[in-house]
């Protein structure tokens, strides 16, 4: 709730139109995968022989943590939303000093809009720094929850696609034509639901990611745009202060970015073929 309650109190900056667009990409996310997530989950589980408890208990777990990962990704993208609009007011900044400074003001004028602009970067900093500190909450309180997604996809996604195979290659499998057909459906589903889900966290921090760096050039940019002393000292600061704040969206040891997902598509590729290898010396020892 204290995540939740500095997520509020940053995006308060945010614009107008800006929180509108965030908000409709938020609810029309939300909306469109849980309505997805809920026909898959019903038309699978209406097929599966257990009991109804144990039928609503699997579909809650399922939902529960789908929620919570998008819970996680809607925070990103609001902290993402914060990052640019302090790009955006650094790149206003730059175009005033650039455009401004030469020639087209008055030596008085420019000492009258100084303090204003020394203001605007002092608060551009203070507002960087608490993005930041929401950025560390965000990373400490779903760092287990991460690590746990990750590991259970990748394990999902492995032994699935392992036991298809299984069922596919094996003709000594006791099983019914519609009990394989079930299975199929219920190995696509899961499979799909977990790259979705991996591919869209990705996703989310990878662009959280880059506009942070982004600010980082920005700051270079307004700098070498003026020769005002103050303003420069100013930027320093701020260069500084973005060095220190390693605004990385991470889950214990792991960096969430494209890395990651390249890291996992070929570590899950390694471990299949592993898997396939074994499976076809099995089946031949069997047939000898």
């Amino acid at each position: 709730m204290r995540l939740l309650r500095n997520i509020m109190e940053v995006s308060l900056k945010l614009p107008p139109q800006s929180f509108q667009n965030l908000s409709r990409l938020i609810h029309a996310k939300d909306s469109l995968f849980s309505l997805l997530l809920s026909m898959l989950m019903l038309r699978l589980f209406c097929g599966v022989d257990i009991t109804f408890l144990r039928k609503i208990l699997s579909i809650y777990v399922i939902f529960l943590v789908y929620q919570m990962d998008m819970l996680y990704m809607n925070c990103v993208c609001i902290l993402k939303a914060c990052f640019k609009q302090i790009n955006d007011n650094l790149v206003n900044l730059r175009d005033i000093l650039t455009n401004g400074e030469p020639c087209l003001l008055s030596g008085t004028y420019r000492a009258q809009t100084n303090p204003f602009i020394l203001l605007e970067i002092t608060a551009l900093k203070k507002q960087h720094l608490a993005i930041s500190d929401t950025v560390r909450m965000l990373t400490s309180v779903f760092s287990l929850h991460l690590v746990s997604t990750i590991l259970i996809a990748f394990a999902e996604i492995i032994f699935s696609m392992y036991f298809y195979f299984v069922l596919l290659i094996h003709k000594s499998v006791h099983a019914t034509n519609s009990e394989k057909l079930l299975y199929y459906k219920y190995t696509s589903v899961y499979i799909t639901f977990y790259i979705i889900k991996v591919v869209l966290i990705v996703w989310a921090c990878e662009t959280g990611k880059n506009q942070t760096l982004e600010i980082k050039t920005t700051v270079h940019n307004v700098f070498n745009s003026t020769n005002n002393e103050h303003i420069k000292y100013e930027m320093e600061l701020f260069s500084l202060q973005l060095l220190h704040c390693e605004n990385v969206f991470s889950a214990k040891w792991i960096t969430i970015d494209a890395t990651l997902l390249k890291s996992l598509v070929g570590n899950i590729t390694t471990y299949l073929v592993i898997l396939i290898q074994f499976l076809y010396m099995s089946y031949s020892c069997v047939e000898n």
